[in-house]
């Protein structure tokens, strides 16, 4: 049994996100990702869909063209293929993610 916090993600980079595998289980993997303040990523297009909720902070993104602001327990379904990035993220608080990867 692996036991995990949310918030107390450990060590992590103050110059690009940190990815934690927090559960890999047949077609689903759950992810922690810590953004550090300004984050700004490279387009992602996965071949898995995807489910994120913001933890903690608010962020900006780019989805398939359009700009999404999310705050604070808010959650998002980002199809297979769908063109997406983070724009931008909080300092304080900073962003913490939980990324539900469904294969």
């Amino acid at each position: 049994m692996n036991q995990h916090n949310l918030f107390s993600p450990g060590k992590q980079s103050l110059a690009s996100e940190s990815i934690d595998t927090l559960l890999q289980c047949r077609n689903v993997s759950i992810e922690r990702i810590v953004s550090p303040p300004q984050t700004c990523t490279e387009p992602f297009n996965q071949v898995q869909d995807e489910w994120v909720c913001l933890l903690q902070g608010k962020a900006t993104l780019e989805l398939a063209g359009e700009r999404l602001t999310l705050e604070t327990g808010d959650s998002l379904f980002i199809p297979a293929h769908t063109p997406h990035r983070v724009l931008t993220t909080s300092e304080q608080p900073g962003c913490i993610w939980l990324a539900v990867h469904i294969h």
